[in-house]
């Protein structure tokens, strides 16, 4: 009886054909945009998580909670202490939802729009170098083929 051989192991090398070299270079991949990104947020005082909020915020306007948990891939606590955050800074509100005294919803207010604004203004140039050595072409088809990726159904 034949054994199939193993296939190739993950590696941390580049070339590696291992079935979870997509995944690891996937991985590196968010580790290096999100330098990129923190780079942008620190002179502001917020953080990825913090930005993530406002983000779904902006996009869904006034958003429950609980759908945070889900559309930012945090948890329950984890988003309690991000809009904490983000109330203690007066960049969002908690505001209760009428008929549900335990539910509530959030809201950006003016001084966190200005924030998620100023965020996108110091993130243009380091956007820009994070793919700078691809050419605007590739650049292009990556962010194409990551949105197919992600979001196979659009």
């Amino acid at each position: 009886m034949a054994v199939d051989p193993l296939p190739p192991r993950a590696t941390g090398r580049w070339e590696t054909t291992s079935p979870f070299a997509l995944g690891l270079l996937l991985r590196r991949a968010h580790w290096h945009a999100a330098e990129v990104m923190f780079e942008a947020l620190r002179p502001l005082g917020i953080e990825l998580r913090h930005f993530a909020v406002l983000n779904v915020l902006v996009d869904q306007g006034p958003t429950m909670q609980k759908d945070l948990v889900a559309a930012t891939g945090s948890d329950k606590a984890g988003i309690m202490r991000v809009v904490d955050d983000l109330e203690h800074r007066r960049l969002a509100v908690r505001k209760l939802i009428p008929g549900d005294r335990r539910a509530r919803s959030v809201e950006i207010t003016p001084t966190g729009l200005e924030l998620f604004q100023a965020a996108h203004r110091a993130a243009v140039p380091l956007a820009e170098r994070l793919v700078g050595d691809l050419g605007q072409d590739d650049a292009q088809r990556l962010t194409d083929l990551l949105t197919r990726f992600v979001y196979p159904e659009a």
